[in-house]
């Protein structure tokens, strides 16, 4: 997701001088923990106050700690809850929604040196991590015995497992492996009061008690600071076949996505990028990927069967008039590598909003039009990059920038098509958010998919973990 919404600003470029209550609270926390591990300068401040999400408002955190330990979190912990002070947990600062802005008389404390493969287990195909182990070096390391973690999420390269699990984040292959909580196992959580408690098994299978793993994947750090994960490996694909199918149009691409399903072949990535997207990637790369069609779709088979299942789809896309790779294509393979590195682009020339919406497969091709509708009707202009596999499109309003009076007019006519997108897409059966979370950004539109009733029961959830509301407040729900 990308945003250029209005946004208020306070404490940029200075400090707030503590109050004595504040002061003693400093002291108490400093003194369980090591040298180096604070810091208050202003520069840094500024910088552990805000994930890559829409800011609408900053605050400037009171200070920002490292944990490098379990009892370092939980003397954190008890510390703020002893003075009421609330806590934003953060690792690598990746998430797009908000989820790790700084709020007012906070705390931000980050996770990004507890960054240990605890243990890796082939036998079992399961590894133990501390949060701020990168999903990269997890992959690597579980490359030399043959084994993969399999969430993606295009932040890869610097996302945290601890952040992928606060948002349960997707990715490129979820559709075949599904996202973080299908990789789950267990946790180490430390609660609200400091205390240390374990959810899950080692296990595939455990049905022993309410889940309270799942319910801790996707709760944005609101329910208690994840200090430990199991996760379940899968195993490296032995042979993999990519595949490049060119359309004219955006519409008959997404149509594709359906007859694909219709054959009952699962690929484990299937990535859809429209006109826009491939002038972009033009622009940076000098490609010539537009005068070849108007739409890319982007699928990998992978495993023992790899050949025949992308026969298959190739013979499939080829019927719906697709242009299409008719052999190992290293091109196609060059394509998936860029589309999983397209993540964070930005055009400092355009103003853009963009979203995380999630419909069902059925009403991809209905959505698609739905919202180059929009974009028609608004007046803006869109591009669109969607895990087609599971129904999760970023679809992303923008302009060139104009004359600064006419600026404000810009950002209504994108805010307008983008909220209209969200309705629509709720219409259809979707979701507000597939894999980046509520955070902050997102609460807005948290009522149009949720009722009341339901709401009400996550807060008294809620409640129950963090009496206090000092774990992330403002996020979530």
């Amino acid at each position: 997701m990308a945003g250029t919404p209005q946004k208020r600003t306070h404490g940029q470029g200075e400090a707030a001088q503590p109050s004595p209550a504040q002061r003693a609270f400093l002291r108490d926390l400093a003194e369980g923990l090591g040298a180096g591990n604070l810091a208050q300068d202003v520069e840094t401040l500024s910088t552990y106050s805000a994930d890559q999400g829409p800011l609408l408002e900053r605050h400037l955190p009171l200070t920002v700690v490292w944990a490098e330990s379990v009892a370092d979190v939980q003397h954190v912990v008890r510390t703020c809850a002893a003075h009421r002070v609330p806590i934003v947990a953060r690792g690598a600062g990746t998430g797009v929604s908000g989820g790790a802005h700084a709020t007012e008389g906070c705390i931000v404390l980050s996770l990004e040196r507890m960054n240990r493969i605890l243990d890796l287990n082939p036998d079992d195909e399961t590894a133990v991590v501390e949060p701020g182990v990168i999903n990269a070096d997890l992959n690597a390391a579980a490359a030399e015995h043959g084994l993969m973690y399999a969430p993606d999420p295009a932040s890869y390269k610097m996302s945290t497992i601890g952040g992928n699990v606060a948002t349960n984040a997707g990715g490129l292959r979820c559709a075949k492996y599904g996202v973080t909580r299908d990789s789950v196992l267990a946790l180490d959580v430390v609660m609200a009061d400091g205390s240390l408690m374990h959810t899950g098994h080692q296990t595939f299978k455990g049905v022993a008690g309410y889940d309270l793993t799942a319910l801790l994947v996707g709760s944005e750090g609101t329910l208690g600071i994840v200090v430990g994960v199991t996760v379940r490996l899968k195993y490296l694909p032995r042979e993999i076949h990519t595949i490049a199918a060119f359309y004219q149009d955006f519409r008959s691409a997404a149509a594709g996505v359906l007859a694909v399903g219709r054959a009952r072949v699962q690929p484990a990535i299937m990535e859809l990028l429209d006109n826009g997207t491939l002038v972009q990637l033009d622009e940076l790369h000098g490609g010539d990927l537009q005068k070849r069609g108007k739409s890319l779709l982007l699928i990998q088979t992978d495993g023992f069967g790899a050949a025949a299942e992308a026969d298959v789809v190739r013979q499939v896309l080829a019927e719906g008039g697709a242009t299409v790779t008719t052999e190992a294509s290293a091109e196609a393979e060059m394509l998936v590598e860029l589309r999983r590195n397209s993540r964070g682009v930005e055009v400092d020339d355009e103003f853009r909003v963009g979203e995380d919406i999630a419909v069902p497969r059925s009403r991809l091709v209905d959505f698609v039009a739905a919202l180059e509708a929009m974009a028609e009707r608004f007046q803006v202009r869109l591009k669109v990059v969607a895990h087609a596999g599971d129904g999760n499109l970023h679809p992303t309003f923008w302009m060139d920038r104009v004359d600064p009076a006419t600026d404000t007019d810009a950002l209504q006519r994108l805010n307008a098509a983008l909220d209209e997108s969200i309705r629509v897409g709720l219409q259809m059966g979707g979701t507000i958010t597939g894999e980046h979370g509520v955070g902050q950004y997102k609460l807005r539109w948290l009522g149009l998919e949720q009722p009341e009733s339901v709401r009400e029961l996550q807060r008294r959830i809620k409640e129950l973990f963090d009496p206090q509301g000092i774990l992330n407040p403002g996020k979530a729900i």
